[in-house]
């Protein structure tokens, strides 16, 4: 695909109106969710089924997930697991995205990584890059062994942190035929280095010293500490820390109480296995398969898009949406691509 970075017009950014979510669930309940009752923060769609599914990963963990098929669908078809936002929950974007996928062809399932929503694992709101690639991988294995698809024909999407996953798992996992990340996040490379590198090594190894010692604390307490909750703004905060409120907080657009970033907060010894563990060292080895990542140009983190593609090998494509920031691409249907997602995984998953 080249070294060419593509610029796509996207004309006014409005919302779109979510569904009202069913009522509040404790994020602290994994298996709390009512089955039956829509609760997702989009419109259902009425050209795919839906159904609530659960697998485990290699670690023997349950992941809950949501699986999309076509209505009408015909023989075996090409599969797309997604995954993300950090932070998120399967009712958000990833659900979005995997909906409208299905209404394209596809059969798709958005799942819930460990330790989150209503998956399993203990204790609850810790990430891992080993476990939440490891996630992906299992979301393939479920695909893979539905009698209704294809398992020589399955892609994943990446969105934000779990973009990050999906590149590592696409590169460990050749089962792997196509992947896609939208509006990127390198979790280890933010976690360990800062905000654009910035981070200094007396600073790290300051912050080194604090989550060490916050595990004496989780120790003694018998469980882990979790930080202050997630996105609520006081004044004076950056931009995209507006924006991520803009989505995750309000109830007519991403807020969903199971979700850390609408309704809660990860552990405060989170980021340390992100801190020595970078994602992206194998980037390149995801070739000869093709990599399309997508990013708005507005983007406090469209660097991380950047550095991801300069890594890669071909077939390799940056997709740059003009005027788009980070959280646009969660939910603005006239901002995320999905003619060329659809035209992506159509070309590649065949």
């Amino acid at each position: 695909m080249g070294m060419k970075t593509n610029l796509i017009c996207t004309g006014s950014l409005k919302a779109v109106a979510g569904m009202a979510i069913a009522a509040a669930i404790s994020s602290e309940s994994p298996q709390a969710a009512d089955q039956t009752a829509w609760d997702k923060t989009f419109p259902k769609s009425e050209k795919v089924e839906h159904q609530k599914v659960t697998f485990k990963n290699r670690y023997g963990i349950t992941l809950s997930a949501d699986l999309y098929q076509p209505i009408g669908r015909d023989g075996t078809l090409a599969a797309i697991a997604v995954g993300g936002p950090f932070g998120a929950v399967k009712e958000q974007s990833s659900g979005l995205y995997a909906q409208t996928m299905a209404e394209r062809g596809f059969v798709t399932v958005a799942f819930d990584p460990s330790y989150t929503g209503e998956s399993g694992g203990e204790p609850r709101h810790v990430a891992s890059p080993d476990i939440n690639t490891e996630d992906f991988s299992a979301a393939v294995d479920f695909l893979g062994l539905q009698p209704f698809v294809d398992r020589d024909r399955i892609g994943i999407i990446g969105i934000c942190g779990w973009g990050g996953m999906a590149l590592n798992a696409a590169a460990v996992d050749k089962r792997i035929k196509a992947v896609a990340t939208s509006t990127m996040y390198d979790m280890s490379r933010v976690m360990s280095k800062g905000y654009n590198d910035k981070m200094t090594m007396e600073e790290r190894t300051k912050l080194l010293e604090q989550l060490s010692e916050q595990r004496w604390k989780d120790a003694e307490n018998g469980k882990p500490e979790l930080g202050p909750i997630y996105n609520e703004l006081k004044g004076g905060e950056p931009q995209f820390m507006v924006e991520y409120a803009e989505y995750y907080k309000k109830r007519e657009r991403g807020f969903h109480p199971r979700a850390i970033n609408s309704n809660g907060s990860w552990t405060v010894t989170n980021p340390l296995s992100f801190m020595n563990t970078p994602l992206l060292t194998h980037v390149a080895e995801i070739s000869p398969r093709p990599l399309l990542l997508i990013h708005g140009e507005r983007a406090h983190s469209r660097y991380f898009s950047e550095s991801a593609y300069k890594a890669a090998a071909e077939p390799k494509e940056l997709l740059i949406i003009k005027g788009a920031n980070h959280v646009d691409l969660y939910d603005q249907m006239n901002v995320i691509p999905f003619d060329k997602l659809t035209e992506f995984f159509t070309k590649n998953l065949k």
